[in-house]
């Protein structure tokens, strides 16, 4: 038996990295997983991975996936990828908010359309999806889960005076990943009466050597030993979408830290751990 048997879920940015791993290991549990990214083929992107990819690995170790490329940046595409699943799958139980777009460029110079290009990926698709599947999940026994991906980035550096004589520029993806935090209790109040939702955010305790963070210079190479291995994160998601609802709504969390709460690993470390995370963890 699987913890997800049964259950359909979406998983936006499944085309690598984090994403990847939540929709391989949520297809493992039994769950049938439309992934949801823009990358349909090898070699359509300059980063490695590929919804196709992802989706092989799953059929292949006798899972159910669908591929759908969407730019969930469009409000029209976030609702075809919803429409999407339905017809492949059923109602939805489980949406997975992973998809995120960064601009790594202090203020002064950041271009108009990326900030608002990053906002439409980070914070407003994670509404318009979220929106669109609440229905699903409402007025029946199946309830759901929302996870929402979030990052160390919704830590902000305080009050000066600063020490920091070259910030790196995530004053952008530090501002959408704390906006989707707020969303998450905001979101999670407004269904906590019907007592079978969950809404969630869960951050990585370490940074995640993935295409991207590498790419970004985040981390030094996929084997950073510096960083937590993407299993971790998928591991903290699959635990916030198939715990009772009780358990877990409202949660603003980090995944070792999460983990380590529930006793699905030992000695976690990180975030939330060795130092302290954001506001919206605390309450």
């Amino acid at each position: 038996m699987g913890k997800l048997d049964g259950k359909t879920a979406i998983v936006t940015g499944a085309s690598r990295g984090i994403g990847q791993a939540i929709a391989e290991l949520f297809a493992a549990e039994g769950a049938s997983v439309t992934c949801a990214a823009r990358t349909l083929n090898e070699g359509d992107h300059n980063l490695e991975g590929s919804l196709g990819r992802t989706v092989a690995a799953i059929e292949d170790a006798g899972g159910r996936a669908k591929a759908i490329a969407v730019d969930i940046s469009n409000e029209s595409d976030c609702l075809t990828l919803v429409e999407g699943a339905r017809d492949a799958f059923g109602p939805i139980d489980i949406l997975v908010n992973n998809a995120a777009l960064s601009y790594f460029m202090p203020i002064g110079g950041f271009a108009t359309n990326h900030w608002v290009r990053s906002f439409a990926v980070n914070v407003h698709a994670p509404f318009i999806l979220a929106k669109a599947v609440l229905g699903d999940m409402s007025g029946n026994d199946r309830g759901g889960a929302i996870v929402n991906i979030g990052s160390g980035a919704a830590i902000g550096p305080g009050r000066g005076p600063y020490d920091n004589p070259a910030p790196r520029g995530n004053t952008m993806y530090g501002a959408t990943k704390a906006a989707l935090e707020r969303f998450t209790q905001g979101l999670a109040e407004e269904v906590a009466a019907q007592g079978n939702i969950a809404i969630s955010c869960v951050s990585p305790s370490k940074v995640v050597p993935t295409p991207g963070t590498v790419y970004h210079h985040l981390v030094d190479g996929m084997d950073d030993p510096r960083g937590e291995t993407p299993e971790y994160m998928a591991r903290a998601a699959l635990l916030l979408a198939s715990e009772p609802a009780a358990k877990v709504n409202g949660r603003v969390t980090y995944s070792q830290l999460i983990l380590g709460e529930f006793g699905w690993i030992e000695n976690p470390v990180g975030r939330g751990i060795d130092s302290t995370g954001s506001g919206y963890s605390q309450v």
